[in-house]
């Protein structure tokens, strides 16, 4: 197969790049371009951070601040809704329309998912919002907790945004 023959069926396989991609191709992409996700800082009125559990191969185990990376013809605020739906389980969220933070993240060690422009909101939940982890326990992927300073197991590659935390 050469490469226009593998460009077609690789379009035929991803009909809606917006929907997000299968892993496959995700971790190609991710091996030769970089890739530009959005990391929300959100904090209570006890000035405390919302950070969640994550546990994966590519940045290891700890807390971290919730983000997501940017889908195809996606703006970084829909990508933003779409992090406080999917990760923090709340339907509006509001958020200053300027990044707080801009970093470049490149992991010399690593061939996927190695490189990562990175712009951080600064978010605000309703005065509603109730902190709700459904069945999720500590050390479960996606477990959620307020934190009065930056815990020591933060993951590395959040390490940056010690001075937000």
């Amino acid at each position: 197969m050469n490469l226009s023959e593998a460009t077609k069926f690789l379009t035929q396989q991803v009909p809606d790049p917006s929907q997000g991609l299968p892993d496959e191709v995700f971790y190609y992409i991710s091996s030769v371009t970089p890739l530009v996700n959005v990391d929300l800082l959100i904090k209570d009125e006890k000035g405390r951070t919302l950070l969640t559990w994550r546990d994966d191969p590519f940045c290891g185990t700890g807390w971290h601040i919730p983000g997501g990376i940017i889908r195809f013809k996606e703006t970084m605020a829909q990508r933003i809704i779409k992090v406080a739906q999917g990760e923090i389980g709340v339907e509006n969220i509001e958020y200053d329309q300027t990044p707080i933070n801009l970093h470049e993240f490149i992991h010399e060690e690593q061939e996927i998912r190695s490189h990562f422009i990175s712009f951080l909101f600064r978010c605000f939940l309703p005065s509603s919002y109730k902190l709700d982890n459904k069945e999720k326990k500590p050390g479960d992927v996606g477990y959620m907790q307020w934190h009065d300073k930056c815990p020591d197991n933060l993951i590395e590659f959040h390490e940056v945004y010690l001075k937000f935390i």
